[in-house]
């Protein structure tokens, strides 16, 4: 990798993929929550997905009862799904793998850490607390119904995120957001859901190492 970790004032990392193993717990969750429009939907869900990894759940579960089971968008019905989902996900978060190196690489690093993820932000918020990951973060935990560009913009605003900056990523979306701002990127590719990151990162010609581990001088 041809980027020296040490020079960047900010530090933005996604959730899923890349400090927690959790890409997998997710997919699960969507799949068992929609499951009850029947199998063949609940599999096209998952498939949007993992094509959109890092918008919300919000706008996943509104596409899919609007665009795959063809019902209105209801409060009653989506936050049936909403909940569902939840459920599953918030106990697995707590019980899978988090990036080895995180404390090494926070150690190492003097920058402003944050998280700017498509997960619930009190969803986040409690499962890093709870596996005491929270302080590492000093920058702050943020994450949806907000998007990802909002959330970049207002701490910018906030004066949260300095240059230079650098995003780490393990989705298209990610490297989309981190474009938007004008920070640097670095796809984090050993639990990513991106079939085509090789593909993507070599045609954009975007820095990539299997995980946060790598990151540290």
């Amino acid at each position: 990798m041809n980027i020296d970790i040490s020079q960047f004032k900010t530090l933005i990392f996604d959730c899923d993929g890349v400090i927690l193993d959790s890409n997998k717990v997710k997919s699960r969750a969507f799949y068992n929550a929609a499951f009850p429009y029947g199998k063949n939907e609940a599999e096209e869900l998952v498939t949007y997905h993992k094509n959109n990894g890092g918008i919300s759940r919000y706008v996943k579960f509104e596409y899919f009862l609007k665009n795959i089971v063809g019902v209105e968008v209801m409060k009653k019905n989506l936050d049936l799904l909403l909940v569902s989902y939840a459920l599953e996900v918030h106990s697995g978060l707590k019980n899978c793998q988090v990036s080895k190196g995180l404390k090494t690489l926070r150690k190492s690093t003097e920058s402003n850490w944050l998280i700017a993820s498509g997960g619930d932000q009190n969803e986040l918020r409690d499962v890093f607390n709870h596996r005491h990951l929270n302080n590492y973060f000093d920058g702050g935990i943020f994450g949806s119904p907000d998007s990802k560009e909002l959330i970049l913009l207002r701490e910018i605003d906030n004066n949260n995120i300095k240059y230079p900056a650098l995003f780490l990523g393990d989705s298209k979306y990610d490297h989309e957001a981190a474009k938007s701002i004008n920070c640097n990127f670095v796809f984090i590719s050993q639990w990513t859901d991106f079939e085509n990151w090789e593909e993507y990162c070599l045609l954009n010609n975007v820095e990539n190492v299997a995980s946060v581990s790598d990151l540290i001088n």
